[in-house]
């Protein structure tokens, strides 16, 4: 994940926050703001950056200032059981990252259930962050490369290591592939 993607997730997950803690659901928001619930949705899953203006639009609707919105703490989540329609999508483009958690502001660890469906791939360009990372494969086929090495694994296969190392993820074979992994610290 890159530098752009984890601001945008950071703005996501602080527009989430302000709106629920205003008791609005998106839709209501989207009514209070002018602004599409489709937008809104986007933005708060990280994959879409604002304008200045459409932000400023929809932060009138919570109400509050934009100094306010950037300044303001976000709590940790205290929630412990996470249904499987309630974790946090933050992937895109074929690769369904489904995150436990909404916050995971104070956490020591992102936990994943991942999904690629074919000839899904995380990017050519390999990336690293500061953190480890394992995983699982539960289903499916996926190829991955950790700085020189490179592997294929399959269901009951796994992984382990340190994320500075470039790496990519890349599914192989006729199925999607599935992974539940962990990272530590959480990448956001």
């Amino acid at each position: 994940m890159d530098n752009t993607q984890t601001e945008d997730l950071a703005l996501g997950l602080r527009l989430r926050t302000l709106r629920e803690r205003a008791g609005l659901s998106q839709r209501a928001l989207a009514k209070k703001s002018g602004v599409p619930n489709s937008t809104i949705s986007l933005i708060e899953a990280g994959k879409m950056n604002p304008s200045v203006g459409a932000l400023r639009r929809i932060l009138q609707g919570v109400p509050v200032s934009m100094s306010d919105f950037f300044s303001f703490e976000i709590e940790p989540e205290q929630t412990v059981f996470f249904a499987a329609e309630d974790l946090t999508e933050i992937g895109k483009d074929g690769l369904s990252l489904r995150q436990v958690g909404s916050n995971l502001q104070g956490r020591a660890m992102m936990i994943l259930h991942e999904t690629y469906d074919l000839g899904a791939d995380t990017g050519r360009v390999m990336y690293g962050h500061d953190a480890e990372e394992g995983g699982i494969v539960v289903s499916g086929r996926v190829e991955v490369t950790v700085g020189d090495q490179r592997k294929v694994l399959g269901p009951g296969d796994a992984y382990y290591f340190d994320s500075r190392t470039p790496h990519r993820f890349r599914q192989v074979g006729p199925r999607k592939c599935r992974i539940v992994s962990a990272c530590t610290p959480p990448t956001f």
